[in-house]
């Protein structure tokens, strides 16, 4: 069974062929940066952006792009390759840095 599960109005249905379906709009989540108004696109911009709230990489897993603040205990990790960066990862970022980060879909 392929297709899209799809959670409206309080009810899961599968919908086998997402595109031909015009009631349902699936969107994917994008983490912005607030103060430019731009879109994380790649960890290169996104550890700019962490670098200059405080962040500092932090290279203790070879597995995962991680950050850290000296001023806190908060660790950031993420997985090695953007393509597998998702909406939880977003999420973290923004609970740790609430004025500078917002998770909208796209």
């Amino acid at each position: 069974m392929s297709g899209v599960w799809v959670f409206k109005n309080g009810v899961v249905r599968l919908i086998e062929n997402p595109a031909n379906e015009q009631s349902s709009t699936i969107r994917r989540k994008v983490l912005l940066h607030i103060p430019t108004n731009e879109v994380i696109t790649s960890y290169d911009n996104l550890e700019r952006k962490l670098m200059s709230l405080g962040w500092e990489r932090y290279y203790d897993d070879p597995g995962l792009l991680q950050f850290h603040k000296r001023s806190s205990v908060d660790l950031i990790s993420l997985p090695k390759e953007f393509s597998r960066f998702k909406s939880m990862h977003m999420y973290d970022i923004v609970v740790k840095n609430r004025e500078s980060f917002r998770v909208v879909d796209m």
